[in-house]
């Protein structure tokens, strides 16, 4: 079969799965006309959207007043409406908000999955406190899964390795691994093990050989969040004090530390695989710019949390939610998520992505993308 019917069979399914599934997809999303054909998401529970909803764990958030704002409400998004990743699909045109991978349908997987858990980390260990949880290496096993039931919908695996080469990835993964691992010394050894130089070390080590699985999947865009203000949640506020400062000093360098690292791994993946691009969100550097936006609170939650920092269930919440940057103690709310996608998509400042956002991402054409 020559290269350009393989080509026109590929997109011939498509179109035809596109056509049967958007009737059913249209309770969500503002549609427009798809950048890329799919996007796949690995995560934490700043942008799990369900999938944490079928297992054993504190950290969930299918319940009120979790999607106060969301169409349908409660859905399993740790947020009082749309995750970074919501805006981000709606911005790259999608019709419908990216499925959780647990309950994706095969009509839907053609335009990807969420396989992000709330609680995950880089390391396998990360977030075992809380209960179950779906870490970066069992999301890359699912995506896996996923691979395989497109084998069997386009009919080959070549057909499939194209379509994932022009679909977008994003990672946003690290948080975790600080907050419920290194610096939960009660419950983690890592902290008595490493330095904190060395665990950087250790996670950077395990995130490249993660990325590099992804990229041997068919992986070819990927968008990679850096860690952002660790030591500006409530939760930090309120566990560790400020000493004086706006936040918790030790925590944010701790996520600078991190992303430093992260932006030489983006350098060197990007000279070792010339027919990919990796770039870097600057969630630290964008929520730093959100300043200007005015949110009047920034030191707490807009609804009452439990001890493990989630909204109790029932609560009644703030009623001026845009007003709040934060959510619960560690989620921003919509609002927030709206200003946090917008500027990783299109950057409102130079800083925001690196080096370019995910906009001109997205537009790359496959085999072109060493070129710009």
């Amino acid at each position: 079969m020559t290269l350009l019917l393989v080509k026109m069979k590929l997109w011939w399914w498509v179109s035809v799965v596109y056509i049967l599934a958007v009737p059913k997809l249209q309770n969500y999303g503002v549609g427009g006309e798809l950048q890329v054909p799919c996007y796949y998401i690995f995560g934490d529970s700043q942008a799990d959207n369900g999938n944490n909803n079928f297992l054993q764990t504190l950290a969930k958030a299918n319940y009120n007043p979790y999607g106060i704002d969301f169409p349908g409400g409660p859905t399993g998004r740790f947020c009082n409406g749309k995750t970074i990743f919501d805006v981000i699909a709606e911005l790259l045109g999608f019709p419908n908000y990216i499925p959780p991978f647990v309950t994706a349908g095969d009509l839907e997987i053609l335009f990807g999955a969420n396989y992000a858990s709330g609680s995950a980390g880089i390391r396998e260990e990360t977030g075992q406190h809380l209960g179950e949880r779906i870490s970066l290496n069992m999301q890359l096993q699912n995506h896996r899964t996923i691979i395989s039931r497109l084998v069997q919908i386009l009919g080959s695996e070549n057909l499939t390795t194209q379509h994932l080469n022009r679909c977008l990835y994003s990672v946003d993964m690290g948080s975790n691994d600080y907050i419920n691992n290194y610096y939960r010394p009660t419950y983690y050894q890592t902290s008595h093990d490493y330095t904190l130089d060395q665990f950087t070390g250790l996670l950077i080590d395990q995130y490249r050989h993660q990325l590099k699985v992804l990229y041997g999947y068919g992986a070819r865009k990927f968008a990679l969040f850096g860690l952002g203000l660790l030591g500006c949640t409530p939760d930090a506020i309120d566990t560790y004090g400020t000493n004086g400062s706006t936040c918790v000093d030790f925590l944010n360098a701790a996520s600078k530390d991190f992303n430093t690292e992260l932006i030489s791994l983006i350098d060197e993946l990007n000279d070792k695989h010339s027919d990919a691009k990796f770039i870097y969100i600057d969630s630290f550097g964008i929520g730093v710019n959100s300043s200007a936006l005015g949110f009047q609170v920034t030191s707490s939650g807009c609804c009452p949390v439990s001890s493990t920092g989630e909204c109790i269930v029932d609560q009644l919440t703030c009623p001026n939610r845009s007003a709040y940057a934060f959510w619960d103690a560690f989620h921003p709310t919509e609002a927030f998520n709206i200003y946090s996608a917008t500027s990783a998509y299109r950057a409102l400042n130079p800083s925001d992505a690196y080096p370019f956002d995910i906009r001109h991402l997205a537009l790359l054409d496959q085999g072109t993308a060493m070129d710009n």
